[in-house]
C-alpha cells in the first residue's frame, strides 16, 4: 500500500453502534462507512449557525472562506459541530470567526478523468465511479467533464441533467499518453464559468504525468490562487514501470491537500464508486467559516491558515480537520 491512502481495499459493510461517547447511534449509509456522527457538544461560544449563507458572505471581498471537512478515524464524516468548537489561525494569529454554517448549498463541479490507454481495464468502474457521485449530489448542482490523455478536453459543458454527463461518458475511449496537469489547469480555468461559490474538481487517474506542457510547479500554483476543493482518486499498481508513475500518488497528494481535499489512492479499481460516493458525502456535509484577516497588508503574499477543533468532550474519538492550508492576499 501506499503512504498516503485514505482507504483500505478490504473495506466491507460496515455498521457503526457509538456506545460510550454520548452520541446517537450512527445509521451505515455506504461501504465507506459514510455514517454522520453527530457530537451531542454545548461549546461555550455562540454560533452563527443560521447567518449569511454563500452568497452573501460572497459580496464581503475582505472576507476569507474556509470550507472545513471533520472526520473520524474510520474517515466517517462528523456533523454536528457548533462554531465554537472551531478555532482559525491565519499564520499564528487567532481569527475571529465572522460568518458561521453548515448547510447543504449546492457545487459547481468538474469531473477530470483519464482515458489514457492504460486505463482501457479500469474505465468501466471509473464511469460507474463518476455517476455514483452525481447521484449522491444537491439536485441543484452543476457538472462539467474533462477527459484527458495525450491533451484534455472539455467534453461536457457545465450542466445540471445527469444523463448529458452519463452519455458523454459512454463516449470516453482510453488512448493515448497522461497530460494530467493540463488537465487539472484546465479544469481551473473551466472555473471561471461555474455558478456558484462553492467550487470543487474531481480527479480520477491511474497514473502519473508524461506528457503535459504545464508543469508542476505552476499547476500548484495555479491551485493556491484558486478557491477550489480539488478531490483526486489514483488508482495505482503495486510496482510501477516509470519515474512519473512512482511519483503519480505523491502528486495527487500534493494537489488535494492544499485545497483541503482528500487524496484516495487504491489498487482495486472496484473501490471507485464507494469512493466517488463518499466525496459527495462530503461535499453535501461541509462547515463553512469566514473570516476577516486581523492584518491588512495587500503583499499578494501566501498566507497560511490553520483550522482546530476544541471544547469537545474527552470522550469523543480523534476528529481531523480538512481545510485549505492558505490563500494568496490581495497584492496592492
Amino acid at each position: 500500500m501506499f503512504p498516503h491512502n485514505h482507504i483500505l481495499l478490504w473495506v466491507r459493510r460496515v455498521f457503526v453502534v457509538v456506545l460510550s461517547f454520548g452520541l446517537p447511534a450512527a445509521h451505515a449509509q455506504s461501504e465507506l462507512s459514510n455514517v454522520h456522527i453527530e457530537p451531542r457538544v454545548e461549546p461555550s461560544m455562540g454560533s452563527n449557525q443560521g447567518d449569511s449563507g454563500l452568497n452573501t458572505i460572497r459580496t464581503h471581498a475582505e472576507l476569507v472562506l474556509v470550507p472545513v471537512t471533520v472526520t473520524d478515524t474510520m474517515n466517517r464524516v462528523v456533523v454536528g459541530l457548533k462554531q465554537g468548537n472551531f478555532q482559525l489561525y491565519e499564520g499564528k494569529q487567532s481569527q475571529e470567526i465572522k460568518h458561521f454554517s453548515r448547510e447543504d448549498a449546492p457545487v459547481s463541479l468538474g469531473v477530470i478523468l483519464d482515458v489514457s490507454r492504460s486505463m482501457a481495464s479500469k474505465i468501466d468502474r471509473a464511469r460507474e465511479a463518476v455517476l455514483k457521485l452525481l447521484e449522491a449530489s444537491n439536485p441543484q448542482d452543476e457538472f462539467f467533464l474533462i477527459t484527458f490523455a495525450d491533451r484534455p478536453h472539455v467534453v461536457q459543458d457545465f450542466t445540471q441533467t445527469i444523463g448529458d454527463m452519463q452519455e458523454r461518458l459512454l463516449f470516453a475511449r482510453p488512448k493515448g499518453e497522461t497530460a494530467l496537469l493540463d488537465a487539472v489547469y484546465l479544469g481551473l480555468d473551466k472555473m471561471k464559468d461555474a455558478k456558484y461559490s462553492r467550487k470543487a474538481l474531481l480527479l480520477i487517474s491511474d497514473g502519473g504525468d508524461n506528457h503535459s506542457l504545464y508543469t508542476e510547479k505552476e499547476v500548484k500554483s495555479r491551485i493556491k490562487e484558486s478557491d477550489v476543493l480539488v478531490y483526486s482518486v489514483g488508482i495505482f499498481d503495486r510496482e510501477f514501470s516509470t519515474m512519473e508513475e512512482r511519483l503519480g500518488p505523491e502528486l495527487l497528494v500534493a494537489i488535494s491537500e492544499v485545497t483541503g481535499a482528500q487524496c484516495y489512492t487504491v489498487e482495486n479499481p472496484n473501490a471507485l464508486p464507494i469512493i466517488t460516493e463518499h466525496i459527495g458525502v462530503q461535499l453535501r456535509n461541509q462547515y463553512l467559516l469566514a473570516y476577516s484577516p486581523n492584518t491588512s497588508n495587500d503583499d499578494g503574499r501566501w498566507r497560511k491558515i490553520k483550522v482546530k477543533l476544541t471544547f469537545l468532550p474527552k470522550s469523543l474519538p480523534q476528529l481531523r480537520v480538512h481545510a485549505r492550508t492558505g490563500y494568496y492576499a490581495r497584492s496592492q
